[in-house]
């Protein structure tokens, strides 16, 4: 699945991914490929991301928005 994670100032990632765990309003959830259509609040935390090399990454946000659908994430991120 494709993923892009995007700020005010510029995009921060864009690429393949087998997962992501994201820190929800009500908790942490993680979206993996053919996740049901989705968009959900997010609060203050770190987003982990797993590549298509099996690498794990983390990136420290202030809250936003994900939406996922036909396994295309975007993260609008603080």
């Amino acid at each position: 699945m494709k993923l892009e994670i995007i700020t005010p100032e510029k995009k921060v990632f864009e690429g393949e991914v087998t997962s992501v765990q994201l820190p929800g309003v009500t908790g942490k959830f993680e979206i993996l490929n053919n996740h049901a259509p989705i968009i959900s609040s997010l609060k203050k935390g770190k987003v982990r991301v797993i590549n298509s090399n099996n690498k794990t990454e983390h990136y420290n946000i202030n809250g936003g928005v994900i939406e996922m659908q036909n396994n295309m994430i975007i993260i609008l991120a603080e």
